[in-house]
């Protein structure tokens, strides 16, 4: 297969072939374009062997109680931290993140994750009953059973704890997984595997298949039960597509354009910090990352220059170096579209104020780049960016930047900045967004109570919190009666003259105006 052309240190994954003739995928170092390794593209028949794999196994975990499956996914965590290095020094050389990011972002919030769902799990998914409001001698409870194969179709800006965060979900609530991962980032989840099998579990229970858009699609026609989707819009929408005519539940975690809020009242140096921080780590690759700034005009200009000067003070470079807080851009084809929003913004009349270019030599870096005097004509403040680009926009009242906050087709992050807390949280609830924070940004993806999702074209279903952990089960429903049955049943066959008046008496009497209605009501 031909391998696409790209400056020294910009291949990421490419296709090849290895001596035996295999197709295999290569992952290079963002960073310094060093060859890191290799693994086999899986073929059509290849996926539905491991579904159908995954199946069989799953048939003895979903049987086991589901205490003794936490206690064995406990187990991967255990192993997990002991080989956190190992772990975070890959993250960070096949990601290019700096490996406090590695560590921080991904590897420590799935061992949270893992504790949380073990120990919650069998409160969340622990058979309730539900009390009939009319049917009094009926008794009714919903029980949570597991779906079987989970495919799980994960993204290349956070391989370990976006893809590993839905895994542990589907595992402990009984299921088998199946993962296609970015094809940029293959070897991450390979590890994750190797580790699994390595701590004694089931093999077959969580499986890992390579390859491009192709192998992701074999994954949602081998016969899986949900797919769990992050990625763009665009392919989201394919995805949905293909679930749709296959009647699988999916959930899709997609595209993101945080807006940040900064009120009159911000506190200006934890505002601009947060603007810094929350705009490039990773290199601005997060779904939540701040992609616009909405200033209001007390505290625009100070907190700009503020802004400006925190990110003269970043140091860029390899991440492997403990010293670098700003990494290598993972994908080349980001650095393409930074650049492009870019021209587009500043042949609109924005101000460059910090960054704007790639930077000279090995590796793909971007400069991180701040924009002053933006607007809504310019694709920045409009299109996720997805990379090291955060731009300004001056208003002059909150209800101003709720609009243009609000001006979005997408709605997964949101920040609001203010000393006031209390109006600070009646700002959030007028933003439309899945999660908005106060005061903060980036957190809640690592806070595996909440449910973590979007809204409008953000996505589809929450992964994270209770919810998220049942949406892992088909919700089954049993009936039983409270007393011993009638040989038959008053509204069954035969209908008779009778019947019908005597069920209209009934309707009115539950249900009409009278007082007899009324007290029944009291009593039900």
């Amino acid at each position: 297969m031909a391998t696409p052309s790209t400056r020294q240190g910009e291949a990421r994954s490419t296709a090849t072939t290895d001596r035996r003739g295999h197709d295999v995928l290569q992952s290079h170092a963002p960073a310094t374009g060093v060859l890191l390794g290799e693994v086999p593209i899986s073929s059509p028949e290849e996926v539905r062997g491991a579904v159908a794999r995954a199946r069989r196994a799953q048939e003895a975990w979903g049987l086991l109680p589901l205490a003794e499956r936490s206690e064995r996914v406990l187990r991967y965590r255990g192993a997990l931290v002991d080989r956190a290095e190992e772990v975070v020094d890959l993250i960070s050389r096949e990601c290019g993140k700096p490996k406090q990011e590695a560590l921080l972002h991904e590897v420590a919030p799935i061992a949270d994750l893992t504790t949380y769902y073990a120990k919650r799990a069998g409160k969340s998914l622990a058979r309730r009953e539900i009390e009939m409001h009319l049917m009094k001698h009926k008794r009714a409870h919903v029980h949570y059973a597991p779906r079987g194969v989970v495919g799980i179709i994960s993204p290349w800006n956070f391989p370990f704890s976006i893809t590993m965060g839905d895994a542990i979900a589907a595992l402990i609530a009984g299921n088998a997984v199946v993962v296609k991962p970015s094809e940029v980032t293959p070897l991450v989840l390979q590890k994750a595997k190797e580790i699994w099998d390595a701590t004694g579990l089931a093999e077959d229970l969580f499986q890992v298949v390579h390859g491009y858009g192709g192998t992701g699609a074999a994954l949602i026609d081998a016969g899986v039960d949900k797919i769990v989707f992050t990625g763009g819009v665009a392919t989201g929408k394919r995805v949905a597509a293909m679930c749709g005519e296959r009647l699988i539940p999916c959930t899709l975690e997609l595209g993101g354009k945080a807006p940040l809020i900064a009120c009159a009242d911000a506190d200006v140096e934890r505002t601009a910090r947060a603007i810094v921080f929350g705009g490039f780590a990773n290199s601005g690759q997060i779904c939540v990352s701040v992609e616009r700034v909405y200033a209001h005009e007390a505290i625009h200009d100070r907190l700009l220059e503020r802004v400006v000067g925190l990110v003269s003070e970043l140091r860029q470079g390899d991440p492997q170096s403990a010293s670098v807080d700003v990494g290598a851009v993972t994908f080349p084809k980001q650095l393409e579209i930074a650049e492009a929003h870019l021209r587009d913004a500043i042949g609109k009349g924005a101000e460059l104020r910090a960054g704007g270019k790639r930077r000279a030599g090995q590796g793909m870096f971007f400069e991180p780049t701040i924009l002053a005097r933006c607007d809504h004509r310019m694709t920045v403040m409009t299109e996720e960016i997805f990379g090291p680009i955060v731009p300004f926009m001056k208003v002059s009242t909150e209800e101003e930047a709720i609009a243009l906050a609000n001006d979005s087709h997408l709605g997964l992050n949101a920040y609001v900045f203010t000393k006031d807390r209390e109006r600070g949280g009646r700002i959030a609830e007028r933003v439309v967004a899945g999660s908005v924070l106060v005061n903060d940004v980036l957190v809640n993806h690592a806070c595996p109570e909440t449910p973590f999702g979007g809204v409008k074209q953000s996505g589809i279903g929450r992964v994270h919190g209770e919810d998220a952990l049942r949406e892992m089960c088909e919700v089954r429903h049993v009936m039983v009666d409270r007393v011993p049955s009638l040989e038959r049943d008053p509204i069954w066959f035969p209908y008779t003259p009778e019947l019908l008046k005597w069920a209209f008496k009934g309707a009115r009497a539950l249900f009409g105006g009278g007082s007899l209605a009324s007290k029944l009501g009291e009593l039900l």
